[in-house]
Parts: structure tokens; C-alpha cells; sequence
């Protein structure tokens, strides 16, 4: 069991080696690497707060300034990760898988919420909804892209998508459409 664990470890810490060039400064490098070893965890609940504490921190802060705030190329460790499945868990019989997540919320501010079905939930919520694209195969499974579903009622207000942030290039796609992308 710990040469499997030491296996595991190092593994992560190649990855992390590979994106590393994808952070600015080393801060948001570290902190990085310690979200997704919370991800990984045998954690409870996977929240910014459980999240920080595995990490040591006192408070989600440094977690949720990584996610929000923080500069780094976000879309870069995304191909990295995705050569890196490649690599590491292409087989002639792999297969992608696309499906969409529901985000439960309490506000109206956060980019693409509004009241919309949610599977996650089972009925109409106020949520953000995600669609996502895995890659599985008989070597292992790999989340290998995302994208936020903004509803047309977000694409067409432009004030609304400015506040939260979405880029003026954004326009309105179809579920189906941000999964064929």
C-alpha cells in the first residue's frame, strides 16, 4: 500500500511538474497542487473551506482567490492535462463522455445562474449548469474539458455579463453545441 501511495504521489507531482510553467508565481502554483490533492482526498465534504483546511490554511481565501482572481492559464492546464491523459490513458477503445452538471445557488450574480433544471437536483433550481467532457478507458478516467453554460437570457444581457465578468466575445451556444467544441 505505501509503494502505491509513493506511486500516486509521484505521479501527481510529474503532473504538477508538466503545468507548472502555467502559473505567474509559485503561490498559485502551490496552492493549486493542494486543491487538487483536497480533490483527491478521502474528504468529507469538498467545499473551499474543507478544501483549505486539508491544505493547512485557516480560512478559503487562498483557495478561492486561486479560483477567481488568481492569474494563471487556465486553458493551458487544461491542454496539458489533456496531452497528458493521452499519454498516459489513450487506447484504441476509450471512449468520451459528455454530460452536463447542475451548481446549486443562492444568489443571482455568479455567471450563468438562473432558475433552470438542474439533473443534479431534479427539478428546476437556481443553479449554474457546466458541461463537461471526460475521457475513460480500460488504463483509467480523466476529466479533459469544461465549459459554463450561459443561458441566452445572460448572452443577451451584456451589463449583466459584464459584472460577472464573462468576456464581450462570449455569445449565446446550445449545450449540445459547447460539447461538440
Amino acid at each position: 500500500m505505501d509503494e502505491d501511495l509513493a506511486a500516486w504521489v509521484a505521479g501527481l507531482d510529474d503532473l504538477f511538474g508538466l503545468v507548472a510553467g502555467r502559473f505567474y508565481r509559485a503561490e498559485p502554483r502551490l496552492r493549486a497542487r493542494a486543491y487538487v490533492r483536497g480533490l483527491l482526498a478521502p474528504l468529507a465534504g469538498k467545499n473551499g473551506w474543507t478544501l483549505a483546511e486539508a491544505a493547512g490554511d485557516l480560512t478559503p481565501d487562498g483557495m478561492q482567490r486561486l479560483l477567481n482572481k488568481a492569474a494563471w492559464d487556465v486553458d493551458g492546464v487544461r491542454d496539458d492535462v489533456r496531452a497528458y491523459a493521452v499519454e498516459h490513458l489513450g487506447d484504441p477503445d476509450g471512449v468520451l463522455v459528455v454530460d452536463e452538471t447542475g451548481f446549486l445557488k443562492k444568489g443571482v450574480k455568479s455567471a450563468g445562474v438562473q432558475r433552470q433544471y438542474s439533473g443534479t437536483a431534479g427539478r428546476i433550481e437556481n443553479c449554474q449548469l457546466g458541461v463537461f467532457c471526460a475521457y475513460t478507458s480500460a488504463k483509467g478516467r480523466t476529466l479533459i474539458d469544461r465549459e459554463l453554460y450561459l443561458p441566452k437570457s445572460w448572452t443577451e444581457d451584456r451589463g449583466r455579463c459584464a459584472e460577472a465578468n464573462v468576456p464581450d466575445n462570449v455569445e449565446f451556444a446550445t449545450k449540445a453545441t459547447l460539447a461538440k467544441a
